[in-house]
């Protein structure tokens, strides 16, 4: 009985291996799909990648000229600021309250230029992080789209066998 047993569990076995079908052999045409997928895939990530490093520059530059805008507007409104307490040193005794005013007031308008310039800049540097955001998102998109249009190619060309 664990002949016939053994017998029957070894002839299921075999007929299992041979029941599954081996992997057909592509097609030329399955074959030509894949590689077309394949070359538009990287030509599609090679964009993609570009197009990040270009956003990414260009973030870079506009924080450069934000930086830059900021320490001129500060160096602008220092210099203003001792121009306006050197002339308060200089004034006489009596003149000395009414310099001081003038002094407070261009110190405070120069604070308040300093403060627009600021907020300018760092305006300009969120739109230019926003617009990068936006490109890398669309060149993401744009590569995604390929891999899937070059695999229903594929998939296309194997249905046809």
């Amino acid at each position: 009985m664990s002949k016939l047993l053994a017998a029957l569990i070894a002839s299921l076995f075999a007929s299992v291996a041979m029941a599954q079908a081996s992997a057909p052999m592509a097609t030329p045409a399955v074959t030509k799909a894949e590689a077309k997928a394949d070359k538009a895939d990287s030509k599609a990530m090679n964009s993609e990648a570009k197009t990040d490093a270009k956003a990414d520059t260009s973030v870079n530059k506009a924080e450069s000229k934000a930086s830059k805008k900021k320490a001129d507007a500060a160096a602008d409104a220092s210099k203003t600021k001792a121009k306006a307490q050197a002339k308060v040193d200089k004034a006489d005794a009596s003149d000395k309250a009414k310099m001081s005013a003038k002094a407070e007031k261009k110190s405070a308008d120069a604070n308040a230029d300093e403060a627009k310039t600021d907020a300018k800049a760092d305006t300009k540097v969120s739109k230019a992080k926003v617009d990068a955001k936006s490109d890398k998102t669309k060149a993401a998109i744009k590569t995604d789209k390929t891999k899937a249009e070059g695999q229903a190619d594929v998939d296309k060309a194997a249905a046809k066998q």
